[in-house]
């Protein structure tokens, strides 16, 4: 028969850690991943796309965190505006679902002049880059 081995069942599994010895230089700590935190009170917010649209346009740029609070409540207020103008645009035509073509009228009717259609180019130029991507 074999002789009983000091080295336990947790061991040979390679279960149990390790400890270090004392003799062992310790490995410089590595920055530990961020853990991202959802917000809990529930609000949305649009501050965590301003700095990539920002590097688009403006390499180098950043904004301040009341700045971000001034653009987000102005985006909040476009969006609300948008989403009213092109639900009184459905209920207007008596259909009970709410397209695309709502939406770019109502960016039509609140955007004044060239940036309403700077911004129906765009918005189509995504919605084809979405629909050929699926």
């Amino acid at each position: 028969m074999s002789e009983p081995s000091s080295v336990t069942s947790e061991e040979s599994l390679g279960t149990k850690e390790a400890e270090p010895s004392k003799a062992e230089p310790k490995e410089p700590k590595q920055k530990a991943a961020k853990r991202h935190r959802r917000r809990s009170d529930g609000i949305d917010s649009f501050a965590t796309y301003f700095p990539r649209v920002l590097k688009q346009v403006h390499q180098g740029l950043s904004l301040s965190q009341e700045a971000a609070k001034v653009m987000d409540s102005f985006v909040q207020d476009i969006f609300e505006r948008i989403a009213d103008e092109a639900a009184r645009l459905v209920r207007s035509s008596k259909r009970s679902t709410l397209s695309s073509r709502e939406i770019q009228t109502s960016v039509r009717l609140l955007l004044p002049g060239e940036m309403g259609k700077h911004a129906v180019s765009k918005a189509n130029k995504a919605v084809i880059r979405y629909t050929t991507g699926k």
